[in-house]
Formats: structure tokens, sequence, C-alpha cells
């Protein structure tokens, strides 16, 4: 995996959540970061399912997890798990003190029955 099959590892994450759940008070269950442009997303499981929403609009096929402790990648275009890659600029993850789900104070209480 390099920058010519869509990873720049000279790029940070676009920040500490799902961006677009930020944006507009969501909430996530986990946390992907694309690893051509940083953009943070949250999961397929989370209700808004934003990482794959910026695969689908950008066409930046691999993510990688944004959970601590987590350094595998995943290509939406091949659907391809791979267990580890090239280092990326920190930080790696999200706070480890940042719940998952999250982010703290705006994730419902009935939230597992949310996961998708």
């Amino acid at each position: 995996m390099t920058e010519q099959n869509g990873i720049d590892p000279s790029v940070p994450p676009s920040g500490t959540g799902c961006a677009e759940c930020e944006a507009d008070g969501g909430w996530w269950f986990h946390l992907r970061r694309c690893a051509r442009c940083g953009h943070v997303g949250c999961c397929d499981s989370s209700p808004a399912k934003h990482a794959t929403a910026h695969f689908k609009a950008t066409g930046h096929p691999l993510v990688r997890s944004y959970e601590p402790g987590e350094e595998w990648f995943w290509d939406f275009a091949t659907e391809t798990l791979y267990d580890s890659g090239p280092a990326l600029a920190p930080p790696v993850s999200h706070p480890a003190d940042q719940p998952a789900p999250g982010p703290a104070g705006r994730v419902p209480r009935d939230w597992a029955k949310a996961l998708g």
C-alpha cells in the first residue's frame, strides 16, 4: 500500500470525531480515517455511515480504523481487509478517553438498537 494506491501518509486526520456527525450533532459507533485525505467518518454500524459516504463521494477507497490499538485498513473498492499498512501521520486514533460510541453526551441510551 502506497500513495499510488490511495494512501498519502503525510496527511493528518481531519479531527477527533466524525466530521459530519460533529457538524450535525450526530453520534457514531466507531471511526474510520481516509488514508488519502485524512477525513474522519463514522463506520457502517453507525447510524449515518459517513465513511462509506465519503468513499462514494470522493472515490477514496482506503480507510484505516481510527480506534485506539487498531491498525487495520479496509478497501471499499475491493472489499478487502488488510491487517496493517503504512504508518499515517499522527494521531493514529481518536483520544483514548473519548468513548465509543461517542461523543460523550450525544449517544442515545438505546444506542445498541440503532446499530446497523
